[in-house]
């Protein structure tokens, strides 16, 4: 067993350091866990993307720390088409989402759009497809065709035709396919409702990809694209319209988080402009605050009376919003009680553990460990031996944190100042989707294969 990480040594900038003064922090999940439907706890299950913090830790959860094909693999099941969405669990049911080409190949069209650049053609037209799988054995339970259709765009190459994860309330599970669809489901895959969000034009044809966002009764959506973007919130229960919002945005692919501050629900919303925060309940702008690069993708986290945003394109930023009595504008502002300007994240979202923030540089295997109060290095930054091309999203639990990236490899280490490399693991698939941790079970998605990855010994048969 690995014993030791590679370690990177980098100086301090002052302005890496706390811009405003050190604030004291005592870190608590700041987004309200609502009781799901059935009466599971909301730590019990991963019922959204980044879980159920929304922060990529599972709290009561105790995944194993190695595994191999024939080691620790509850089941393995082959899924249809392809997706990069998260698996959503909840109760003994696995809800993911996948495209599915179809029919005689066509003749290869490409977007188009100016500086378009390592991207798929369209060259099929393609089935949007829900699915749930037993938790159980892996079998499927049921497969929904939502839509049909060419798709409007191929996509950047590392992208897929359903990347934005479900949600689930425990009684209906909604998935949105973008330009093809906001879709609510019952349990057993059966329709309640559907919206069309209208035609997303992303920049440089590079696809769609942001998840939507449920709290309370109200779903809602981000939809920046280069176009008309807004933001809009929809009854859960029937799918109507309760507000939109004009955004001054281009293309981004964030999902957004809510937060519960002083009684208020604030939708949380990265953008290349200004990072922003809405109320829930009226869709009117609470504060804003700018600093980000173009092509945001990382999503926000947040936790008691913080958010944290960051982003890596044409410049790096990371940003540390203080919510009591933020209002308006908040750029340059006491509010901003810290940023970082190096080391940023990209693709894969920051994990919040604790009092540490994680994230990678881009998506390269260096790994930062900043502390929450100051944006000061906590140990770190590390580089992950063998790691790169990370495009999931760190998760951690019972004290470690899980790394995936694309050739099939996850890093395990310990969540700790001077953390050692618990285990180097390997599977025979590539990954693009973040992991879910659910109890004793940690679950992948790669290009082929859903994997349950359990603690308990590997069953005699599976269906691989």
């Amino acid at each position: 067993m690995l014993t030791k990480l590679w370690l990177i040594r980098q100086q301090r900038s002052d302005h890496d350091r706390c811009r405003y003064g050190i604030v004291a922090i005592l870190l608590g999940a700041a987004m309200l866990l609502t009781p799901l439907a059935g009466g599971e706890e909301p730590s019990k299950s991963w019922s959204q993307w980044r879980g159920p913090l929304g922060t990529g830790v599972a709290p009561d959860a105790n995944p194993p720390v190695t595994w191999s094909e024939t080691d620790h693999i509850r089941f393995k099941i082959a899924i249809p088409g392809k997706g990069h969405s998260t698996p959503i669990v909840h109760g003994d049911s696995i809800f993911l989402t996948a495209a599915i080409p179809y029919g005689d190949a066509l003749e290869p069209r490409f977007s188009g759009r100016p500086g378009a650049h390592d991207n798929l053609p369209v060259t099929h037209q393609h089935k949007f497809v829900a699915l749930a799988v037993n938790r159980k054995d892996g079998s499927i339970r049921w497969q929904n065709t939502l839509h049909q259709a060419l798709p409007l765009e191929g996509g950047h190459n590392t992208a897929s035709l359903a990347s934005a994860s479900p949600v689930t309330d425990g009684e209906r599970v909604y998935v949105t396919f973008g330009s093809h669809g906001l879709y609510c489901l019952d349990r057993e895959g059966q329709v309640l409702w559907k919206v069309n969000l209208g035609t997303m034009q992303t920049k440089h044809g590079h696809g769609e990809g942001s998840s939507p966002v449920l709290f309370g009764d109200i779903l809602a959506v981000n939809w920046d694209h280069e176009g008309e973007s807004y933001v809009a919130a929809f009854d859960k229960r029937t799918g109507r319209q309760l507000w939109k919002a004009a955004r001054n945005e281009v293309t981004s692919w964030s999902t957004p988080i809510v937060v519960e501050h002083q009684g208020t629900a604030q939708l949380i919303v990265s953008g290349t402009s200004r990072v922003r925060s809405y109320n829930l309940a009226t869709g009117e702008v609470i504060w804003e605050c700018g600093g980000l690069s173009a092509n945001i993708v990382a999503s926000p986290v947040s936790a008691n009376g913080m958010v944290f945003a960051g982003s890596s394109y044409e410049k790096r930023a990371f940003l540390a919003v203080r919510l009591a009595g933020a209002q308006g504008d908040i750029t340059n502002t006491d509010h901003l009680v810290w940023s970082r300007s190096r080391g940023t994240p990209y693709v894969p979202s920051p994990l919040l553990y604790g009092n540490s923030l994680y994230f990678l540089r881009h998506y390269q295997g260096i790994l930062s460990r900043v502390s929450v109060a100051d944006g000061s290095d906590d140990g770190g930054p590390y580089r992950l031996g063998p790691i790169g091309n990370v495009y999931a999203s760190p998760v951690g639990a019972a004290d470690r944190i899980y790394v995936t990236d694309l050739n099939g490899r996850t890093l395990v280490i310990e969540h700790a100042i001077e953390p050692k490399v618990l285990s180097m693991n390997q599977l025979n698939d590539r990954f693009s989707a973040s992991a879910a941790i659910v109890g004793n079970e940690l679950f992948l998605r790669g290009e082929r294969f859903l994997y349950c990855i359990s603690r308990q010994p590997t069953p005699a048969s599976s269906p691989q």
